[in-house]
């Protein structure tokens, strides 16, 4: 068996670059994704803030932590009564902190 140099494999590794926070490690980003686009957040969010809805992702001083990203995932899914199951909403939580917020 061949052994991945220490350095590389820290390359490798998507925590090396904190890209995972830890509050969403093993979180299923493609099903983050799959109940975001099913679930039509983009709509929603287009709805309420106007344009392509991306200004919803930073409201100034709402959403500061990964904690309080999370939150606002469960606190949608209550509200729109969405149903999501806890790692259901660590998992949107996760996509959107990839995409939008980029918490360390």
């Amino acid at each position: 068996m061949r052994k991945i140099p220490i350095l590389l494999a820290m390359l490798l590794s998507a925590t090396a670059f904190g890209q995972v926070h830890p509050l969403y490690e093993g979180a299923d980003l493609a099903v983050g994704a799959k109940l975001i686009a099913e679930s039509k957040c983009d709509a929603c969010h287009q709805r309420n803030v106007g344009g392509d809805g991306s200004a919803i992702y930073r409201p100034k001083g709402r959403i500061n932590t990964p904690g309080a990203l999370r939150g606002m995932v469960e606190y949608c899914s209550t509200q729109l009564n969405l149903g999501f199951f806890p790692e259901e909403v660590n998992s949107i939580a996760a996509v959107l902190n990839r995409d939008h917020y980029r918490f360390k």
